[in-house]
This record gives C-alpha cells, sequence and structure tokens, in this order.
C-alpha cells in the first residue's frame, strides 16, 4: 500500500504533543513523499467562537482551522521540510468530522494525538481519537503523550 495523503487530526489539546505529531507525520510523508492534511475539527459551538474571537465572522472552516495555535506550529515545522500540506477545518462532531475529512481527502493513515488514559478511561468509549481509530476508513497511526 502506498502512502500518499498524511491526514493529521489536530484537536484543542495537542499542544502538548506537537513535537510527537510533528516527528511522526515526517517519518511518515517524507520518505514516501506524500502530502499532509493538517485538520482541525470544531464543534459548531467552538467555530461560532472561533469566528468571533478571531473577528473573522463568515470565514470558513479553513481559514479558522489556519489560525489555530496548534496547526500553526504543525505548520512551522513542515515548513522547514519538503512536505507539501495543506490546512483543513470541519465544523461538527470533531471525531465524525476527522472520519469524513479522512474519507474526502482519500487519506492512507490518519495521525492522531492522545493522552495516557488509566484503565477505567480505557473502558470508556466517547474520546475523539478513539472514534477516530474504530471509525476511520484506513490506517491510524496513535501518538501517546509521554512516549518516545
Amino acid at each position: 500500500m502506498a502512502v500518499e495523503t498524511v491526514l493529521v487530526a489536530v484537536g484543542p489539546r495537542d499542544y502538548e504533543r506537537i513535537e510527537r505529531l510533528a516527528e511522526e507525520t515526517i517519518d511518515i510523508a517524507g520518505p514516501t513523499g506524500a502530502s499532509v492534511v493538517l485538520a482541525h475539527a470544531f464543534t459548531t459551538a467552538g467555530y461560532e467562537e472561533a469566528q468571533s474571537n478571531l473577528q473573522l465572522g463568515g470565514a470558513s472552516p479553513d481559514k479558522i482551522a489556519e489560525r489555530d495555535a496548534t496547526i500553526r506550529d504543525l505548520e512551522a515545522v513542515l515548513a522547514g521540510t519538503e512536505i507539501d500540506y495543506t490546512i483543513r477545518g470541519a465544523v461538527g462532531d470533531p471525531g465524525e468530522a476527522m472520519v469524513d475529512l479522512a474519507a474526502t481527502c482519500e487519506a492512507d493513515i490518519v495521525v492522531v494525538g492522545g493522552r495516557e488514559r488509566s484503565p477505567t478511561g480505557k473502558a470508556l468509549f466517547g474520546s475523539v481519537a478513539q472514534s477516530i481509530m474504530l471509525e476511520a476508513p484506513c490506517p491510524t497511526l496513535y501518538v501517546r503523550t509521554g512516549t518516545e
């Protein structure tokens, strides 16, 4: 299976994982020549709040995602490489929106960040990363905080 498109699903708490997300993305996309899609999914309320805070009323989800701090940090890392990337935004349930984006951009792999969870936390359904891993139309790489 050739890897042509890597979708990096970025969430509001992924600032803790920037280095690891960037490292894993470069390790996949660099050798394969794949393009990267940096994606952020907003809840409806989060999207409206971001539009208001950024004074970008009526702006598309893509434009709002371009202003996300975590996306910008990843973009800065990728700008120092020869990896082609685009930025996409979506509005809705974050897990469903990322799965939809993975299908739309025909991703060959999704890179998603997460945190270490307790055994009880692992048993509970509902995390965005977990829904992406279960529903994505392609393989998913889970990048956990605190791993090397």
